[in-house]
Order: C-alpha cells, then structure tokens, then sequence
C-alpha cells in the first residue's frame, strides 16, 4: 500500500489545523510554512477537504481555515478517503467488486482482509490521537512490533 503525497500533505494540514483547533482559523500560507507543503498544491487539497466536509473556511482578514467537527471526531482515514477516494483498490477496484478463478481465486479474501486490516487502523486513529502523540494502544504495538521499521 502507498500513501500519496496528496494524503501525506492533507493528513498533515489536518494535524496542523487540530494543533491549533483553539487558536481560530489558520491561513493556507501558514498550514503550508509549517508542515513545509507546496501551497498552490495544498490550497487544492484544503479546497477538496472543505467539499468533503472536513475543513470550514473564511474568507477576509481574520480568514483562513479550521476543522469542521473536533479532531476526535475525524479520522486518519475520513482524510485520506476525501482527498484519494477508497483506502484499499485493486486497479482502482473495490475489493468487494473483484472476481478471479483458478489458482488466484484465493487473491479475493486476501485483498478484502488487508481492506479490513487498513480500515480498521485508519478509521480507528483520530486527527487528535495523532496530534497529541497518543496512538491506541494496538496501533502503537504494531509500530513498536519487532521488524515493523525494517524493510524486508
């Protein structure tokens, strides 16, 4: 699975928006100077983000952008599914919607279980876990696993 760098930057202005969900809206400029983002780039994101409901903006002096709902109650994955569609494709496929024969009839529930697998660690991780450092516990054992930094 890769992560692209349209999620990589959305899930990181979305950190940096819940770091500051107390501080009123942050202008683009300043989401992109801190999380080092291309701004013309990240203003596409945050204008997708507003579409999908994850960000409000404002326009004017003390204008910029904010997080819609509080960051508990925005996932890892809400962001990453507004910006780049499904978590888990096959050939820009639903798992769900694959069908294969023969001695590759088994690829089916090995793609729908690692979709169950990325679903569950992304949908259960919020932007304020991440933002306060405070993975859950089983999230936070699999990063600690032996081998999991180590590519094979």
């Amino acid at each position: 699975m890769r992560i692209s760098a349209r999620a990589d930057y959305a899930v990181r202005a979305a950190l940096q928006l819940a770091a500051s969900q107390d501080e009123g809206p942050l202008k683009a400029e300043a989401i992109a100077d801190a999380q080092d983002i291309p701004h013309k780039f990240l203003e596409g994101i945050l204008g997708d983000m507003r579409r999908g409901g994850l960000v409000l903006s404002r326009r004017g002096g003390n204008g910029g952008y904010r997080l819609a709902r509080p960051a508990a109650a925005i996932s890892i994955a809400d962001v990453i599914r507004v910006v780049d569609g499904p978590l888990v494709s096959v050939r820009g496929v639903r798992p769900p919607d694959l069908s294969y024969t023969g001695p590759a009839e088994s690829l089916l529930p090995l793609w729908v279980a690692l979709r169950a697998n990325v679903r569950e660690i992304l949908d259960g991780v919020s932007l304020a876990d991440v933002a306060s450092s405070a993975l859950p516990a089983d999230v936070a054992a699999l990063a600690h696993a032996p081998g999991a930094w180590t590519n094979p």
